[in-house]
């Protein structure tokens, strides 16, 4: 999967916003102000943040080498899954989805209804 696919994924949700807030490299998606995703534009193979629920975070490290503790986070809450591996599309979606969703989970009713979520 590709930066290109991975970009358009995230941008094609609900009250996402796309920026370099760190460096120049770092391209951070995030939803109603909070982030939900981060990728390095520049590093090979690709390798996306994610935020994930900490009752299921070690299964996925444990189904695949491709999905490691997070990189500079929280281990405890995010992790690093590399793209442009043998990871399904449809995988590494879900986790996406999932990140998404456990960021709005946190928001506050008025955040919510700020953004329309």
């Amino acid at each position: 999967m590709n930066i290109e696919q991975i970009r358009e994924y995230c941008l094609s949700k609900k009250a996402v916003t796309e920026s370099f807030p760190f460096d120049e490299d770092t391209l951070v998606f995030k939803v109603a102000g909070k982030i939900f995703a981060l990728i390095s534009i520049s590093e090979r193979p690709l390798k996306l943040n994610l935020k994930m629920n900490p009752e299921i975070i070690n299964e996925w490290r444990e189904q695949s080498e491709d999905v490691q503790p997070g990189y500079h986070m929280n281990k405890g809450h995010w992790n690093t899954v590399t793209t442009e591996s043998n990871l399904p599309a449809e995988k590494i979606f879900w986790m996406i989805d999932h990140s998404y969703d456990e960021v709005i989970s946190k928001l506050t009713r008025k955040a919510k209804n700020d953004f329309g979520l």
